[in-house]
């Protein structure tokens, strides 16, 4: 509003003045709230956290086209070109012979193949079994249940969506560029999602698994699910990868996904959640330690957090140095410089300091005193969780290109494929083979074993 606008309102009469600054002051109040207290006005909304955006009003409209349109469907395809017969010698329930075919239907299935899209008419030809007093039918493993995209299809574009982070507009373009083949963005969604419905089992192999791992690390970050701010879980071992979207940050998703007694290491940062399960060991990460040194330095340079810095550097540096030189090192050697360093840490908790900063990262080693050092009395287990932040990298390049999940039948299913994916990749596999052959495996009904076991962790 102008000067002019401004006199030209007072002037004139009380209610609508009065109404004009309610109105006004309503747009401040609303403005306030959605940007931070020190936001620079002129800061671009892609260099705000997430977490620090106003959650989106949710869509409410049905989905499908409105009210007095036609529907859209996938038109049938006009060449086939492979023809593929599906009989059965046996009765796939109880292998007793069955007779000739007494029915058929033909599913017409349009999947990839390098360069090109071919269309395969499947004819299932329905048995009669006397044994079971009932018509069978063989399963095709080709697609998913009553899809008619197949799963190199399915398979190929969620691993692009889900493990590389391309959108799923430019997905569109590039199956329709490369291969002429269209498909609608929902039409890709809805197949990604019941893709992740019939790979559920192994959903929870992942979570049994990840229970008895030996050494495990855990990590967060922000996450958004239709404007809304969740968190994003990771859970991973050398070759075991486990992620959730979950609504909390908090300790009920530890709890929930460790129980309270989680028999292994567990190697994690500073974040209070993890304190509320019970452990063998835990190894809190140093390189957060570290980054919290480096963060006090730009704002206290003063004497006394120096000397305090210098004292908690040198002390865990020098443990990393002696877990580094242990192969080389006599046993008696080893565990001297060990107590030695445990004396140091206890020396420095006991210390009184001026400084608040200094109080502040000391009494934070007070409190996790027994998880500081742990990894000295454990060959297989590092002083920090960089495997764990490894594993968010390509999350958090796909967060910042997708704008992560509109719903939360999206959501678990990119946490689920996401964890298929990169642990295939973790146990040396190829990913789209490894992912087909679960799928495959599942639609037939009988899911193979994802996971080995995993060795126990060894104390020194």
């Amino acid at each position: 509003m102008t000067r002019e606008e401004a006199c030209a309102l007072l002037d004139g009469p009380r209610e609508v003045a009065v109404a004009k600054i309610l109105e006004l002051a309503h747009k401040a109040e609303q403005w306030d709230r959605q940007s931070a207290p020190d936001a620079d006005p002129l800061q671009p909304s892609a260099t705000i956290a997430s977490f620090q955006k106003p959650a989106a009003p949710r869509r409410r409209r049905k989905p499908g086209r409105k009210a007095g349109h036609h529907g859209a469907c996938r038109p049938v395809p006009q060449t086939i070109d492979a023809q593929v017969e599906h009989r059965l010698e046996t009765c796939p329930d109880c292998g007793h012979p069955v007779g000739p075919a007494v029915r058929s239907h033909t599913r017409l299935i349009e999947d990839l193949e390098p360069g090109t899209v071919k269309t395969h008419a499947h004819t299932v030809h329905g048995h009669w079994c006397g044994h079971c007093r009932k018509i069978v039918t063989p399963t095709v493993t080709a697609a998913l249940p009553r899809a008619t995209l197949g799963l190199n299809l399915v398979i190929y574009s969620a691993w692009l969506h889900y493990r590389l982070g391309i959108s799923v507009g430019n997905l569109v373009t590039i199956l329709q560029q490369l291969f002429g083949l269209r498909v609608s963005a929902g039409g890709l969604t809805q197949s990604w999602i019941r893709l992740g419905e019939t790979l559920a089992p192994y959903g929870v192999q992942l979570e049994q698994a990840i229970r008895q791992a030996g050494v495990l690390h855990a990590d967060e970050t922000g996450w958004r699910v239709n404007g809304t701010t969740h968190w994003l879980w990771a859970f991973c071992t050398e070759d075991l990868a486990y992620f959730r979207i979950e609504r909390r940050r908090n300790a009920a998703v530890v709890l929930a996904v460790l129980g309270e007694i989680f028999d292994g290491l567990l190697v994690c940062d500073f974040y209070a959640a993890y304190n509320a399960v019970e452990t063998w060991a835990k190894q809190r990460c140093l390189f957060h330690l570290f980054a919290e040194l480096r963060r006090v330095d730009q704002r206290n340079t003063s004497i006394p957090w120096r000397d305090t810095r210098r004292r908690i550097q040198r002390l865990f540096q020098d443990a990393i140095r002696l877990k580094l030189r242990r192969p080389e090192l006599e046993p008696s050697v080893y565990q001297r410089r060990k107590r030695r360093l445990h004396q140091r840490l206890d020396e420095l908790i006991a210390t009184s300091f001026q400084d608040k900063d200094a109080m502040r990262l000391v009494k934070r080693l007070g409190n996790f005193r027994g998880e500081l050092l742990t990894f000295l009395d454990h060959d297989d287990l590092p002083p920090t969780n960089n495997r764990g932040e490894q594993e968010m990298r390509k999350p958090v390049l796909t967060r910042k290109v997708c704008q992560q999940n509109r719903s939360e039948a999206g959501a678990e299913t990119h946490a689920l494929l996401l964890s298929l994916f990169r642990t295939g990749e973790l146990q040396g596999h190829e990913p789209l083979a490894f992912v087909r052959r679960l799928t495959e495996a599942a639609i037939a009904g009988k899911p193979l074993e994802l996971v080995r076991p995993a060795p126990a962790a060894q104390a020194a």
